[in-house]
């Protein structure tokens, strides 16, 4: 693929949108006319500035679980594992606090965040090669939230189970068999999973917002335990590589066939949160003018990242930010971009004409493991607050600002749109 320079009405649009919200870097990728156009905007760190550019790593987050997931399909494909069987049948002593759905979930459950159990599980059990199955072990007392394979609820620990079945069927550790499955053969040649793989290059660092501007977010690596879910390292240019394989545009059947890539869209399960559908790892959604998009995202200690794909017209984009305000910002400029090169966008969220809704019945406080939502009502819909509170054990001058507050609409009757509405600095 041709490496060309990003159009400057998408730099002049990316930096405006940096400094609206505060971010002190990004990078932005576009797959599109099997070329590859690429920019860095801003700083990698308010510390020790340098500017990004298109080879600064960044911290990619959850879109690893799509390269998990990839790894899976390759043992499908190569007929070592069968998604409809048990994990028991791969990890015999898996357990979980309830012994019924440990015994019942599936691998295709773990790869559709169907596993029903508690997902937001980040323990730290060490840099040995033995990490993953460690957290796996300790998943022994984790609660089931529903039963297995009934609903999406999404999932970081159902990643590290799967990271360890890829690990066990390969026998090799998880990150040698993505390196050479994946990164090697795509020419990915600045994808890492460990810190000290970066330190030769040019790394950004992650930053807290607050109400006295960025701050650097420590500690910056991710603990190994969690890689399946969460641990590649990548820059923009490597994603676009990764895309141009995802959207079908330069096949290596080395890595996947195109019937193998297809299927990690075609095996889909109804979602609702986060996307319409979930397929082999990918969500999925309307794109616009009856294109379907397929993406990912994440985010990490101060790092915010989106991967989009519109596979039937051969276009990716990918946005990666360095602080935890690029929630926005990662999607304004791939929405952008879409706009741009393809010349239509992503259809809004409609609400359900003459729908009766008993809002009164959503109002509440609703928490998890990383966050404290309160729903109230206001005289239009429904407002979500962010109530998460102060992180504990961190100084009151580094805590993040809040969310912005989001307006909710019904499209259905159980089904909610958004749109946030916001402030300054937001």
């Amino acid at each position: 693929m041709n490496v060309l320079p990003l159009p400057d009405e998408l730099i002049d649009f990316a930096r405006a949108e940096i400094a609206r919200t505060r971010v002190p870097g990004a990078a932005v990728g576009v797959l599109h006319n099997s070329n590859s156009y690429v920019a860095g905007v801003g700083v990698t760190s308010v510390e020790h500035p340098l500017p990004v550019t298109p080879q600064t790593l960044f911290q990619i987050g959850s879109t690893s679980k799509t390269f998990t997931a990839t790894a899976v399909m390759q043992l499908v494909e190569a007929g070592l594992l069968d998604l409809d069987v048990p994990v028991r049948s791969y990890l015999p002593w898996f357990r979980l606090q309830s012994e019924v759905d440990a015994a019942r979930i599936t691998v295709r459950d773990l790869v559709t965040h169907h596993a029903g159990f508690v997902g937001d599980y980040f323990r730290d059990t060490g840099r040995g090669d033995d990490a993953i199955e460690r957290i796996v072990r300790k998943m022994v007392n984790s609660p089931q939230l529903v039963p297995a394979g009934t609903a999406f609820s999404y999932s970081n620990a159902a990643f590290y189970v799967l990271g360890h079945i890829v690990a066990t069927l390969c026998a090799q550790p998880f990150e040698q068999v993505i390196s050479e499955r994946i990164f090697v053969p795509l020419g990915m040649d600045h994808s890492f999973y460990f810190p000290e793989a970066c330190i030769t290059h040019r790394v950004a660092v992650g930053h807290i917002v607050t109400a006295n501007g960025p701050m650097v977010a420590r500690r910056w690596h991710t603990p190994r335990s969690i890689a399946p879910g969460g641990g590649v390292i990548s820059n923009v240019i490597d994603q676009l590589r990764y895309g141009a394989l995802h959207t079908g545009v330069r096949a290596n059947d080395d890595v996947l066939s195109r019937y193998g890539i297809a299927q990690m869209r075609a095996m889909r399960r109804p979602a609702g949160s986060m996307c319409d559908e979930i397929g082999i790892a990918w969500m999925l959604e309307a794109a616009g003018a009856g294109h379907e998009l397929v993406k990912h995202g994440g985010a990490t200690n101060g790092q915010l990242s989106s991967f989009e794909m519109i596979p039937s017209v051969g276009f990716a984009v990918t946005v990666l930010t360095n602080a935890d305000t690029g929630r926005a910002t990662r999607q304004t400029i791939a929405d952008r971009c879409q706009q741009f090169f393809l010349g239509f966008a992503k259809p809004a969220p409609r609400a359900a004409p003459g729908l009766y809704v008993n809002r009164s019945e959503y109002v509440g406080e609703y928490q998890a493991v990383l966050a404290r939502l309160r729903v109230e009502e206001s005289a239009d819909g429904l407002l979500v607050l962010d109530n998460t509170g102060a992180r504990a054990g961190v100084d009151a001058a580094q805590q993040p600002l809040p969310l912005p507050p989001a307006k909710l609409r019904f499209t259905g009757s159980d089904a909610l749109g958004s749109t946030v509405t916001l402030g300054a600095g937001s």
